[in-house]
């Protein structure tokens, strides 16, 4: 039976294969996190259908009540956007691991060719890497949107607290919570 390597080259596309494992680790990392983001945010929307369920009947003179289903009303449409993103980058992830280890795979295939396919390696290396890629973008948007979430969570209770103690909020930070909630 013909020898299909020598011994260092066989020690070297091994340790070929094993490059691309890095990024999949950090995959792995960042599809940990975003599936708990994902989680939190249904945990959020279901504490917000027991708050819309807790409303009192309509009353157009209940100050409160209005702001409140206002509020609720936002937080579903901010938190529905973010799970939109957040599926997109769990969806790039996972690409980018299989492409990663397509790409680990390559190696070994490319060399048992004898090199004659060796861009596959690389090609599935870049698209693997561009995924991660477009991932980390989703993964920034989903950030900016769950600041903005929580800066109107902010802005909605400093308004109730200023309605039932009639104490206007420090301007200071009134205004600045007002601003990054609107931006």
């Amino acid at each position: 039976m013909p020898v299909l390597f020598e011994p260092a080259t066989a020690a070297d596309v091994l340790g070929g294969m094993i490059t691309p494992a890095v990024l999949i680790s950090a995959c792995g990392t960042l599809t940990l996190s975003t599936s708990n983001r994902l989680g939190r945010i249904v945990d959020r929307v279901r504490d917000l259908l027991k708050q819309a369920e807790s409303l009192p009947p309509w009353n157009p003179a209940d100050e409160d009540a209005q702001d409140r289903r206002a509020h609720i009303a936002d937080q579903i449409a901010q938190q529905s956007a973010r799970i939109k993103w957040l599926q997109g980058a769990v969806i790039c992830l996972y690409s980018a691991i299989a492409l990663l280890v397509g790409s680990s795979l390559a190696i070994g295939l490319s060399a048992v060719a004898r090199g004659s396919f060796a861009w596959a390696p690389v090609a599935l290396g870049l698209l693997g890497a561009c995924t991660m890629l477009v991932a980390g973008g989703l993964l920034i948007r989903d950030a900016r949107l769950a600041t903005r979430s929580t800066l109107a969570e902010m802005a909605y209770i400093h308004r109730m607290v200023a309605r039932r103690t009639g104490e206007p909020l420090p301007a200071a930070h009134a205004e600045a919570t007002s601003a990054q909630a609107g931006g």
